[in-house]
């Protein structure tokens, strides 16, 4: 019991502090866009190359909205057919792979409103030139955001 109430006033006291730091910032309401960098890759197809845009709402300092898409290069959405070459599977490793990176855009979106905090979602194995994409352009945006 003496050890769980330990437990408890170290995990308060963390807590304390980490919304102490987060408070250093202030966001202007409003909606936000950002966007990664382009990534490429030297795989000869270039299939992974890409940028990420974010778009976000914030309200009372707060974000409460976020979507997430990513582009080819050229600016083309990486949609349903996403790892598909000429509408058919050429590769089934790719096409999972970049199957997977296309839920993880919504869960880092959700991930992003619920926790509050880009520091605060999770990458998803499998998808982390998404997640590294989703950081980069989520932190764009929140520089555009900041209250300065």
């Amino acid at each position: 019991m003496m050890m769980k109430k330990l437990l408890c006033l170290i995990a308060a006291g963390a807590l304390t502090m980490s919304l102490a730091a987060c408070g250093d910032k202030s966001y202007k309401d409003g909606t936000y866009k950002g966007r990664s960098s382009d990534y490429t890759t030297d795989e000869e197809d270039g299939a992974s190359n890409g940028y990420g845009e974010v778009e976000i709402t914030i309200k009372d300092g707060k974000i409460t909205e976020c979507t997430y898409m990513t582009y080819e290069i050229d600016g083309t959405p990486k949609g349903d057919d996403y790892g598909k070459k000429d509408g058919e599977v050429k590769n089934e490793g790719f096409y999972n792979k970049a199957q997977k990176a296309n839920a993880a855009r919504s869960n880092y979106a959700k991930q992003l409103v619920a926790k509050g905090s880009i520091d605060d979602v999770d990458a998803i194995s499998g998808a982390t030139i998404n997640y590294n994409e989703f950081v980069e352009a989520v932190n764009d945006a929140l520089l555009k955001a900041e209250d300065k």
